[in-house]
């Protein structure tokens, strides 16, 4: 119990620092800069990716092995613009589909129910696909069922 809390904490404190890296370079690219808002957005989220993947390689998941090279990074990557896929489509339902166009409808589906989600997907993603450890707990055969794995019981055959 205590390691989860740990680990999310771990996560929850590597997020923060990269949403404060996210959130000031974006200002700083969009204000002093005179950068487009879409180039600043990409500039700062990779940063943002950048601060986040380090904070939970070297401190949250440290006692984690896990493969070197670029692999780990780029699905990091890849899962971290899978949360904002979900925090824009938050946004976008909300906005175009059901027509809540205010400021603060924007901010309570993008920032808040599409941030929630978005970051449940982040964690899922990097504990998951990122920085799994090789061995199962004990007890765990590495299938949902409780057999050996393979395909034996799965809903697709």
């Amino acid at each position: 119990m205590v390691a989860g809390r740990r680990e999310l904490l771990g996560f929850a404190l590597a997020g923060l620092l990269a949403y404060a890296v996210d959130l000031g370079l974006f200002t700083c690219l969009r204000g002093p800069a005179g950068l487009g808002p879409l180039t600043a957005k990409t500039l700062s989220f990779v940063a943002g990716c950048s601060v986040a993947y380090a904070g939970n390689a070297l401190g949250t998941y440290r006692h984690v092995s896990r493969p070197r090279g670029l692999r780990p990074c780029a699905v990091f990557f890849a899962v971290n613009a899978a949360g904002a896929a979900v925090q824009l489509l938050c946004l976008a339902v909300s906005h175009y589909g059901l027509a809540l166009t205010s400021q603060r409808a924007d901010t309570v589906s993008g920032a808040g129910a599409g941030m929630v989600l978005g970051t449940i997907l982040r964690f899922w993603g990097t504990r998951t696909l990122v920085f799994r450890s090789g061995e199962e707990p004990a007890g765990r055969t590495g299938s949902w069922n409780g057999t050996s794995g393979g395909r034996v019981g799965s809903w697709t055959g």
